[in-house]
């Protein structure tokens, strides 16, 4: 007997989740009327240096000092964990010492070093060790100004990190696409930039990008220098005008901003990396969010 039958299809109840949706609702309900309706939190003063040029000026050398930051560690990370890897002994211990001095000073301590070099050193000059020969000589104070002693200070740091990521993400590849490509006869260079590391990038992206994202956070932090970015900028402004509570919202929100940018860009970049792993495209982010409705037709049925 054969007959053809279209089912319907019931949604399985999950009453707890409901019950939990309701109150982090209510939750977020009573936080949303404390914060909009309580005046002490002077939305109005937001609003007022929200978009002034001073706080923008501020965000432009917090943009430029992370995406200096980032860039350079990226290049000296990379560097570092080759030489990790690399089998000479020498490489591998000078590129140790770099990571386990600079994952163990804090990052404030390298900046005020650095911008008191001068005390140590009248001049830095390039030539050969032991030797009187060099190639021009420069006033220290003159070299390590604020905005170079801050992009000096994040890389050295931030690059000790990265190379550990870079490192962790090779050391994750499978070992039979070292010898697979070994065995195709490709220069060493040749295996790791074209065969090795696109492969380690989907473990690194992730983690490289949350480095990123407290690089961003982290240039507060440059403020010891007295460098007028987002944080100094704003510290100036309130211990002058007393309003603290609504300017720390207005450097808050920024920060919000640059990090959720940061994170839709590595969303996308992950799905950029994992097209070659998968046989049907990720879903873009905001289809995440389609509601899931309808019948679900059933072809024919035998009994």
């Amino acid at each position: 007997m054969k007959h053809t039958s279209t089912l319907r299809v019931v949604p399985a109840r999950y009453p707890l989740r409901l019950i939990g949706a309701l109150f982090t609702l209510f939750i977020l309900a009573a936080v949303v009327q404390s914060i909009a309706f309580n005046p002490r939190w002077e939305w109005a003063v937001f609003a007022r240096w929200f978009f002034d040029p001073v706080i923008l000026e501020g965000l432009q050398q917090t943009l430029l000092l992370t995406l200096l930051g980032s860039l350079f560690s990226i290049v000296l990370g990379t560097a570092l964990a080759l030489a990790r890897l690399s089998p000479s002994w020498l490489l591998s211990g000078l590129a140790f010492s770099y990571i386990w001095l600079f994952r163990s000073l804090p990052l404030v301590v390298v900046l005020i070093i650095l911008y008191n070099f001068s005390y140590l050193y009248d001049t830095l000059s390039l030539g050969i060790p032991f030797t009187g020969l060099a190639w021009g000589h420069y006033a220290t104070i003159d070299v390590l100004g604020q905005f170079p002693t801050a992009v000096i200070g994040l890389t050295l740091v931030q690059s000790a990190y990265t190379a550990e990521i870079i490192r962790g993400g090779i050391l994750g590849v499978d070992h039979g696409q070292f010898e697979a490509a070994a065995a195709l006869g490709l220069p060493g260079r040749r295996r790791t930039f074209r065969i090795i590391l696109p492969q380690a990038l989907r473990a690194i992206i992730p983690t490289a990008f949350n480095e990123i994202i407290s690089l961003a956070k982290g240039t507060s932090i440059v403020y010891v220098l007295a460098m007028p970015e987002l944080f100094y900028t704003i510290q100036m402004i309130y211990n002058r005008t007393q309003q603290v509570i609504p300017l720390l919202m207005v450097g808050a929100v920024w920060y919000l901003v640059i990090t959720t940018l940061l994170s839709v860009v590595q969303h996308y970049v992950e799905r950029w990396l994992a097209r070659s792993a998968r046989r049907e495209p990720r879903p873009a982010l905001w289809q995440l969010f389609r509601p899931k409705t309808g019948r679900a037709p059933l072809g024919p049925v035998r009994s």
